[in-house]
């Protein structure tokens, strides 16, 4: 939605943007809108925010209170919260109609690179039983979904958009079949949609760095704007745990890259892998707060008493987890991820691929799903679902009840949703009304 577009929005009633006082139509009028629109200036009145916890007699929380606010929007950050007025105003003004204002969503772990997103409905192809099967599969049938790559992710950026989404961490093939192309289209569809999303890119050999010998093209994608230098199952898939993960160490130090890797790995293999990663981050203080485990399913096939020791080690070290909270017998030790403030995210992995039919790109989604798999189902444990979503789990109230969002001078990146909170919103995950990215509207209903 270009400038014009985004100020032309009417309103019949709530949630959409008019300028006070004033009927466009002619075109002096719209070079006017574009100029307006031009300072990125434009109030949001009539949002929801929450504003504290009520509680019962023994002392619980028992609802969440709320109330409606104006938010003044400029240059794509919040320069004034004031109560909701009748007041005309002489800018640009979003009607919110009363809808709670959330912050906006991160997806931290998506594949938009290689995808069927886009093409008619196909369920999972006949699958291997291995990952090393599994690529044999990608190696068939790679060069026919990058023909389309760049179109299909922006495709997929836009469904972020609608499901609350501001920001993504990508991650892209680097491998021999794909060579750099992946990264090339990503990086072009990332470019064409600059102004509707933030985005990080993980250098991602998904054929294993030494399986498909890899390393070369990984130092060469490490010069070409990412961000992370990534890694896989380094000893079911490269058969050799300390060499596999010294190299991805060695390419992040050497051009100053962040970790992110893929450890699909049970205990057995996984934990060793774990606990060599916690040793290479001492090693190397400067990757602390920039090295992630995606998946690390060996965290939850541990006992409480490992699971305490190896959490207290990952948080002394700054590993964080990114955990798409997966369903069936593995049952991720989130609850302890929190309780030692490791940075814990989450992404929706796929939309639809030739690894799972089922990605919805919706994060709020997650949300509920971690709630669910908890057992969080009382208004205080399902508002603080929220957090898995939101940059530096962040949420509206903190634990006791004061307001920790939003803030004058925080980044105008939210999301409008048809919910009384958050409890609300996570339970019943409602369709989104509005999103915003650094103050620019980049989905509306």
């Amino acid at each position: 939605m270009n400038r014009k577009e985004f100020l032309h929005l009417t309103t019949a009633g709530a949630g959409g943007l008019f300028l006070a006082g004033s009927a466009w139509g002619a075109t002096k009028k719209e070079e006017e809108a574009v100029r307006l629109t031009d300072a990125v200036t434009f109030v949001l009145t009539n949002a929801r925010l929450e504003e504290g916890f009520l509680y019962n007699d023994r002392g619980q929380v028992k609802a969440t209170k709320t109330g409606l606010y104006d938010l003044h929007i400029q240059a794509g950050k919040i320069a004034k919260i004031t109560p909701a007025q009748k007041e005309m105003y002489a800018i640009p003004v979003f009607d919110a109609g009363g809808k709670l204002l959330l912050p906006g969503f991160r997806d931290m772990h998506i594949h938009i690179d290689k995808t069927f997103y886009g093409e008619p409905w196909q369920a999972e192809p006949i699958r291997g039983k291995t990952v090393k099967d599994m690529i044999d599969l990608e190696r068939r049938i790679l060069p026919k979904l990058l023909v389309h790559a760049t179109e299909k992710a922006e495709q997929a950026i836009d469904l972020m958009n609608r499901k609350g989404t501001y920001f993504a961490r990508c991650q892209t093939n680097i491998e021999p079949t794909s060579g750099l192309k992946s990264l090339e289209k990503l990086q072009q569809a990332l470019t064409n949609k600059k102004d509707d999303i933030q985005t990080e890119i993980v250098a991602f050999p998904q054929h294993g760095i030494l399986y498909s010998d890899s390393e070369g093209l990984l130092r060469e994608a490490a010069q070409m704007g990412v961000d992370y230098i990534g890694g896989l199952d380094p000893t079911t898939v490269d058969g050799a745990m300390e060499k596999s993960l010294d190299v991805m160490f060695q390419i992040a130090l050497d051009y100053n890259k962040g970790v992110d890797i893929h450890l699909h790995e049970g205990r057995a293999t996984g934990l060793p892998a774990i606990e060599y990663m916690i040793a290479k981050v001492k090693e190397n203080p400067v990757l602390s707060g920039k090295t992630f485990i995606s998946h690390g399913f060996a965290l939850g096939q541990l006992d409480p008493k490992e699971t305490e020791a190896l959490c207290t080690q990952l948080a002394e070290v700054g590993i964080g987890v990114i955990s798409t909270v997966p369903i069936g017998k593995l049952n991720m030790p989130i609850p302890s991820f929190y309780n030692h403030h490791i940075d814990l995210m989450t992404g929706t992995d796929s939309i639809i691929d030739h690894w799972s039919p089922f990605g919805s790109c919706d994060m709020l989604e997650k949300a509920k799903l971690t709630a669910e798999l908890y057992g969080w189902r009382e208004e205080f444990t399902l508002s603080r679902a929220l957090r898995i979503a939101t940059k530096n789990q962040i949420l509206p109230l903190n634990e006791e009840g004061k307001q920790t969002w939003p803030f004058v001078g925080d980044e105008a990146s939210f999301v409008l949703v048809e919910a009384s909170c958050s409890a609300e919103a996570v339970a019943r995950t409602p369709q989104r009304s509005a999103v915003f990215n650094r103050g620019k509207l980049v989905y509306q209903i």
